[in-house]
């Protein structure tokens, strides 16, 4: 399973399965979410126009111009098993009959109706609503996940001819019962889910190396009573020695499948006694209690698999304005479901030119937030209030990474992101804002602690006919149309991508991108 030769990845749109997390003690509650929490979204004062109103998940897909549809009533869960359904009308007998018996069936009606409508099965939309089974056991879970991805194909098949693989979205503890399917229900039966019927995931929150704070034996107050939901949150049981731990994913899944995106806002996390003991219990490279990365819930090392695409989004884990009801999460994902563009941002040199304070201890902090042209909502974020930068460093140039919060590589990746060519006001160049950021703090609070060395906004543009063409520009000249490039400075081309500097009074950087179109199928390309 080490090296299955997993088959090419594609950006075509596919079904989406729609995976919530944890339920807490009683599940009644959520049985009762009609789309369990997915049709949750919120509201940006702040925003003008159509970024004032993020309706959530379900209703901006169907909204949006890939043209999804619900399809969750096509499958129905039950907490007890069905016996084979009497009448099963002609137009679905192509079916394997077990799909209509069990706890998880094909609703006969729901699915005639889906059949015999124009709607296209590779542009639908499925939560799965796995504690309606009123079961508490992760193998049941994985093995439900699966059953439901065989009905969403078995539909496609005889629709249309084709058995496709389904995306997937899942929040905070869905995350965990996604990866129970890959990594133990497929297994059981001896393919590969890559292979076989997913194409990419997206996890929000999820706890991949458990809860930090789990070591304290009791979360009653935080609603965990279930006994193996229990002991998928602690940290100890996340190792190689577990087949379903973080560190053997990779053997059953390709990591750049995988994108993990990261909660930072800890205040805003409605359980603030897990917010608190985000801070007590630090995880390496935290130093203590001067910190508190996480999402309220989850650390933020602790919601990445390391070695898969991972991005900050500077909300809490759930609630109002989190993970999975902000729009952020929907740019995100979308991006990385049925973007044509990769971008890799990563640090080639760095000096520190002032902010050393004689009299105390000095470490640094360095952040990049990233925001796509058309779209007033980043892609990544970094700064002082998410307490995510790369950090701290005691030299600087940034060298000491072995001390810090480290890179997302060893050759210093900074973001790994993708975009959309199509969605792009020209659809002849791409543009992205980033905003550069470098702290100073005084670890022994002497002097002028919390200085700003550094804060400065570049726009990265892309020209991509007739040749690929990368400019920085300092202000927004780029929409002065023909005399744009009169106030660029173009970017030096070196052997894998482009580098550009950044200089100010405090700081001066040099940064190398990257930039790989993402065909429809297989791996990815230069320009």
């Amino acid at each position: 399973m080490s090296n299955p030769g997993w088959s090419a990845p594609t950006r075509r749109p596919l079904p989406i399965v729609l995976v919530r997390g944890f339920g807490g003690t009683d599940t009644a509650d959520e049985r009762k979410m009609t789309y369990q929490g997915f049709n949750d979204g919120s509201v940006y004062p702040q925003k003008r126009g159509e970024n004032y109103i993020y309706e959530g998940l379900i209703l901006r897909f169907m909204k949006s111009h890939w043209r999804y549809q619900d399809t969750t009533n096509v499958i129905g869960y039950y907490a007890h098993n069905l016996s084979a359904l009497p009448l099963i009308p002609a137009e679905l007998e192509a079916f394997d009959p077990s799909f209509f018996q069990g706890k998880i069936i094909i609703d006969p009606a729901m699915a005639l109706r889906l059949l015999q409508s124009d709607d296209d099965p590779c542009h639908s939309l499925w939560v799965f609503r796995y504690y309606d089974l009123c079961d508490r056991e992760f193998s049941k879970y994985g093995e439900a996940l699966v059953r439901l991805i065989d009905f969403i194909r078995a539909l496609a098949e005889v629709k249309h001819g084709i058995k496709p693989k389904v995306n997937i979205i899942a929040h905070s503890m869905g995350g965990l019962v996604v990866r129970e399917a890959i990594q133990r229900a497929y297994p059981k039966r001896s393919v590969t889910a890559a292979d076989e019927a997913i194409n990419k995931v997206v996890t929000l929150g999820t706890p991949h190396k458990g809860i930090a704070f789990q070591v304290l034996r009791d979360l009653h107050w935080l609603g965990i009573e279930s006994a193996d939901e229990f002991e998928h949150f602690n940290p100890d049981n996340q190792g190689p020695a577990n087949s379903a731990g973080y560190q053997n994913f990779a053997q059953c899944f390709p990591l750049d499948r995988l994108l993990t995106v990261v909660g930072t806002n800890y205040k805003a996390y409605n359980n603030l006694a897990a917010s608190a003991l985000n801070r007590v219990f630090s995880v390496a490279g935290e130093f203590g209690m001067n910190y508190n990365r996480s999402d309220g819930l989850v650390k933020q090392d602790f919601a990445q698999i390391p070695g898969a695409p991972r991005t900050f989004v500077h909300k809490p884990h759930g609630g109002f304005d989190s993970l999975i009801s902000a729009r952020e999460s929907f740019e995100v994902a979308t991006r990385f479901f049925f973007g044509d563009v990769r971008v890799r941002l990563r640090q080639v040199r760095a000096r520190v030119k002032r902010g050393f304070d004689l009299f105390g201890k000095s470490e640094f902090f360095f952040g990049v937030s990233i925001k796509p042209r058309g779209v007033d909502f980043e892609l990544f974020h970094q700064s002082k209030e998410a307490e995510n930068c790369y950090g701290p460093f005691r030299t600087g140039d940034f060298s000491d990474s072995q001390l810090s919060f480290g890179w997302a590589d060893d050759r210093k990746l900074i973001w790994e992101g993708f975009l959309n060519s199509a969605a792009s006001l020209t659809q002849t160049d791409l543009v992205m804002r980033m905003e550069f950021y470098v702290g100073e703090r005084d670890l022994f609070g002497v002097g002028f602690s919390d200085n700003i060395v550094f804060a400065k906004q570049y726009y990265v543009r892309a020209i991509l006919k007739p040749t690929l063409q990368l400019y920085l520009y300092t202000g927004e000249e780029f929409a002065d149309g023909d005399d744009s490039l009169k106030s660029a400075t173009p970017m030096r081309r070196v052997s894998d991508g482009w580098e550009f500097d950044i200089v100010g009074t405090g700081f001066v950087g040099t940064y190398h991108i990257e930039l790989d179109r993402m065909p429809e199928e297989g791996a990815a390309i230069g320009f």
